[in-house]
C-alpha cells in the first residue's frame, strides 16, 4: 500500500517504488528520470539496511526498476542513473539494448578522510544520462555552460580558425563533475546518509528538462531532485518507502507543515537556499 501527499505541482508517495511505478504512474508520461537506488554496500537507512542476500538478487531488483523507468519515460525524454561503481557496468550492459547511452559521467569529490589502506579509495560516483531517441531530446546546453579555464583563462590563440581567435570562454561541461559531497552541518545537509547535492540536481534538471516539464524520482531520499525540480518551475513525483524521509520531503516542498501532530522542523542552524535568488554552485565556479 501506498500513501501520496499532493501540493499543486508536487506529488509525494509514501510506498515500494517497484509498486507506485507499475501501477500509479502512467506509461510514457515522464520527461525526465533521476535515479538514485540503495547501493548494495550496507548502508543504515534508518534502520533498512542496504544490503541483499547475493548480487543476483541485487541486480534482478535493478532490472526491475530499470525496466518501469524505460516504460514510463516519454519518447523524447532523458533517464539519469547512479550506481556503485562495481554495479554499474551491469547496469550499463542492460540498459545498452534498450535505450542511448549519450554519456557516462564521473561525479568526483574529495573527501576529508582516509578513504583506503590496502587499496585506492573511491572518490568518485558514476552517472549514466540515456535517452530514448538520440534525435529527439532536451538539452539546454547554453543554460549549463562554465568557465573555459585552459584557453580562455591564459588567453591563447586558436591559431586553427579560418581566422585566428581567442578559445571561448565558455564551455558545456565535460563528463568530470567536480561537485563537494553534502557533509554533516553543511547549509543543505539534512539527516541522510547518501543525500545529493542540490549543484548536482541543479546541471541535470536544467539541462534535460524544460519548465512544466514532469520530473520522477522513484528513491527520493531527502527529495533533493523535487526539491530543485519546484525551485526551477517543473513538475515532480518523488518516491520514498521510509516514513522518516517522506517527512523531510513534505517538508521540504512545503506540501505540510505538520504530520500527525509533529511540527514538521529543520535544523535552525542550516537552511535551504532559494535558487532563483543566487546563482547556483556550478554558475559560482
Amino acid at each position: 500500500m501506498s500513501k501520496t501527499f499532493v501540493k499543486n505541482d508536487h506529488k509525494i508517495i509514501w510506498g515500494d517504488a517497484l509498486e507506485v511505478m507499475a501501477n500509479g504512474i502512467q506509461d510514457n508520461s515522464i520527461d525526465l528520470i533521476f535515479v538514485d537506488p540503495p547501493y548494495n554496500i550496507g548502508k543504515d537507512f534508518n534502520g533498512r539496511k542496504d544490503k541483499w542476500n547475493s548480487e543476483k538478487e541485487y541486480l534482478d531488483w535493478c532490472c526491475q526498476w530499470l525496466d518501469l523507468c524505460v516504460k514510463k519515460l516519454k519518447d523524447t525524454g532523458s533517464l539519469y542513473v547512479m550506481a556503485a561503481t562495481q554495479n554499474m557496468p551491469h547496469i550499463d550492459l542492460y540498459l545498452r539494448g534498450k535505450l542511448e547511452i549519450l554519456s557516462r559521467i564521473v561525479w568526483y569529490y574529495d573527501s576529508s578522510g582516509v578513504q583506503a589502506k590496502q587499496y585506492y579509495g573511491s572518490l568518485y560516483e558514476p552517472i549514466l544520462f540515456c535517452v530514448k531517441d538520440k534525435n529527439q531530446y532536451t538539452f539546454n546546453s547554453n543554460d549549463i555552460l562554465v568557465d573555459a579555464k585552459t584557453g580562455a583563462q591564459r588567453k591563447l590563440i586558436d591559431y586553427r580558425k579560418a581566422v585566428p581567435a581567442m578559445y571561448n570562454t565558455k564551455k558545456v561541461p565535460g563528463n568530470v563533475w567536480e561537485i563537494p559531497r553534502v557533509r554533516y552541518r553543511m547549509d543543505e545537509y539534512e539527516d541522510h546518509p547518501t543525500q545529493k547535492p542540490i549543484a548536482l540536481l541543479e546541471r541535470i534538471i536544467t539541462a534535460s528538462s524544460n519548465p512544466g516539464d514532469l520530473i520522477l524520482d522513484p528513491f527520493s531520499g531527502t527529495f533533493t531532485t523535487s526539491f530543485v525540480a519546484k525551485q526551477l518551475g517543473r513538475r515532480s513525483i518523488g518516491i520514498e518507502i521510509d516514513e522518516k524521509y517522506v517527512k523531510i520531503g513534505l517538508r521540504r516542498l512545503q506540501v505540510l507543515t505538520e504530520y500527525k501532530g509533529e511540527k514538521l522542523k529543520r535544523d535552525p542552524k542550516s537552511y535551504e537556499r532559494s535558487l532563483p535568488q543566487q546563482k547556483t554552485l556550478f554558475e559560482q565556479k
